[in-house]
């Protein structure tokens, strides 16, 4: 699986961090929602999926009950910023250029941001989810924030027109913001939120809703 920021998104990668909260609505809300349920289980190692520029690795962090977390990604430029902003924290983060869709290690939890909307069938995405449950020491968790879509037209309508809202109020003309669901539609897959817990309970956990704006959600899904 390969994925460059710098195409997809069509942004600078040192920009990244600058734009990305002005595309995506509650963004800091979102990292700290999914940070805390990562913390909630005072995990020795968390694996970053699709780890990016390491501003939810920040976020996980920032909580004391956190050991290590490894940050994945198949972009080295993110890597590169995330190494710069996760320096503080010395060898409690770890960095390794790869997919998320390769072997996964043993571990007490996973998480991801932004990344997972990169595999387009649910099928797939629910054999990650099996994955991810193997991996995962009992009373892990699985932290999954990403946008999420409704499968009915009207449905569908109203979350890209809330979407586009806040893109708007972040000064990104309307017509621009539709053009970058067109560009972004090349890569991405907005699954139904139903879709993605039902998935994550038929992989093992016991799934559910952490926070939600619009069209942005972080699920949890616990390991017995």
């Amino acid at each position: 699986m390969s994925h460059s920021v710098r195409r997809h998104l069509r942004v600078e990668v040192d920009a990244y961090d600058d734009i990305i909260r002005r595309f995506i609505p509650g963004y800091e809300a979102m990292l700290d929602a999914a940070a805390r349920a990562v913390a909630s289980v005072r995990p020795g190692l968390v694996l970053d999926l699709g780890a990016g520029t390491g501003a939810l690795s920040a976020a996980i962090l920032r909580h004391e009950a956190i050991g290590t977390i490894e940050l994945v990604d198949v972009d080295a430029e993110m890597l590169d910023q995330a190494r710069a902003r996760l320096e503080s924290f010395g060898s409690r983060a770890r960095f390794r250029e790869r997919s998320f869709l390769d072997p996964l290690p043993a571990c007490d939890a996973v998480a991801a941001s932004l990344a997972l909307h990169h595999i387009p069938e649910m099928e797939d995405k629910g054999a990650l989810y099996r994955r991810i449950h193997a991996s995962l020491r009992p009373g892990g968790v699985f932290v999954n924030a990403d946008a999420v879509m409704p499968s009915d037209p009207e449905g569908r309508e109203a979350g890209y027109a809330c979407w586009a809202a806040h893109m708007v109020s972040r000064g990104i003309p309307e017509e621009r913001a539709y053009r970058h669901f067109e560009e972004w539609a090349e890569e991405d897959t907005y699954q139904p939120i139903e879709l993605e817990l039902a998935a994550m309970a038929a992989a093992g956990f016991t799934a559910g809703i952490a926070w939600s704006e619009g069209p942005i959600a972080v699920l949890v899904g616990r390991k017995s």
